[in-house]
């Protein structure tokens, strides 16, 4: 009978190990090796990874032991089979990179995190939230306002951006979207209205930011009625970009080209209540994806709960589709999800 216990638990510990993500997998060993050995790992990461990895880490606390022990298993495997300690660290880090994100998202963060002789007093904000950084930025003219959002992970952008005067919004989305690359010339400008708010200095050199993904990725964390405002201007101003952005930005029907994993890995980050409202108003495509990716009695639940829900405002279940949208964006900007854009096109 002990055999028998002993079997089932490990079954039960490597289907809990096949279900973590990888920011869980990381968590879990944040939690294992010591409290100044994680404060280091902590200071080397953005803001947004802080949050995220820090909310995570209080997810998994209670996790089992057989569990920790196969997360740890795997780490030590992967440490066996790759290490770059001492040895091309740049062109090994440079790789990983890839991998994980993709070439163009890679060389975005790898821009951003290259050592670098000065540091750019524009990555204080990185730290500042949403409220303190518009406060600052909202007197600034429209141009220099769009090149501190091609900075900003699109989620805090974004929120920055619904915070400064709805007039401007839509000038600044044009601004961010015709950015292709950030002369030397134009980040001195930049430093001197940064050394105002900072007393800092930066390095100048040539930066790829903003563009049209860049803005679509803002656009893509917008409330509905937000949205819709700032598309409806950008459109009278320019036909174009606006429908450049257009295509560029993932919908809630874009959800039906992603993996089965990476659907089932983003449904485990919903809550139902936000699922049974966004698929309320959703295509029978996007609502048997989601059924497909889940268990015969969870579809049942959802499909129960959606019938019982009655009619539902179109603005609810858009903003619900959103909130779905910007955690899938979140999962995919982690490497835990991978989406495809319209084309089946990679998107992160």
């Amino acid at each position: 009978m002990a055999n028998v216990a002993t079997e089932e638990n490990n079954s039960e510990a490597l289907e809990q190990f096949e279900g973590l993500t990888g920011v869980q997998k990381c968590a879990i060993l944040m939690l294992l090796i010591g409290e100044d050995e994680a404060a280091n790992i902590m200071t080397n990461l953005n803001p947004e990874e802080v949050k995220t990895l820090g909310t995570t880490m209080y997810e998994v606390q209670d996790i089992d032991q057989e569990t920790v022990n196969l997360v740890l298993d795997e780490f030590l495997q992967i440490i066996k089979a790759n290490t770059a300690l001492g040895f091309g660290a740049s062109d090994y880090i440079s790789t990983v990179m890839s991998k994980a994100l993709g070439a163009e998202k890679a060389q975005s963060v790898l821009s951003k995190i290259t050592p670098q002789d000065a540091n750019n007093p524009i990555d204080i904000l990185q730290w500042m939230d949403a409220k303190s950084i518009s406060e600052l930025i909202s007197d600034e003219h429209p141009q220099i306002i769009a090149v501190i959002l091609s900075y900003l992970e699109s989620a805090v952008a974004s929120d920055v951006l619904s915070q400064l005067d709805p007039k401007l919004q839509p000038d600044i989305i044009y601004r961010l979207s015709t950015i292709e690359n950030i002369q030397p010339e134009a980040l001195k400008e930049l430093e001197k209205v940064m050394e105002k708010k900072f007393n800092s200095n930066a390095s100048l050199r040539a930066t790829q930011a903003g563009g049209i993904r860049s803005a679509a990725n803002v656009m893509n964390y917008l409330k509905s009625n937000v949205e819709s405002s700032i598309m409806k201007e950008l459109t009278k101003k320019d036909k174009d970009i606006a429908k450049e952005i257009q295509e560029n930005m993932f919908d809630f029907e874009n959800l039906i080209g992603i993996d089965d994993k990476s659907m089932q890995t983003l449904i485990r980050s919903l809550d139902n209540e936000l699922i049974v409202v966004a698929l309320k108003g959703a295509d029978d495509a996007v609502s048997d994806k989601f059924f497909a990716c889940m268990s015969q009695r969870a579809a049942a639940n959802i499909k129960d709960e959606m019938e019982a829900l009655g009619p539902m405002r179109l603005t609810d279940v858009q903003e619900a589709q959103k909130q779905i949208i910007a955690v899938a964006r979140q999962l995919a900007d982690e490497g835990s999800i991978v989406l495809s854009g319209r084309g089946g096109d990679e998107y992160l």
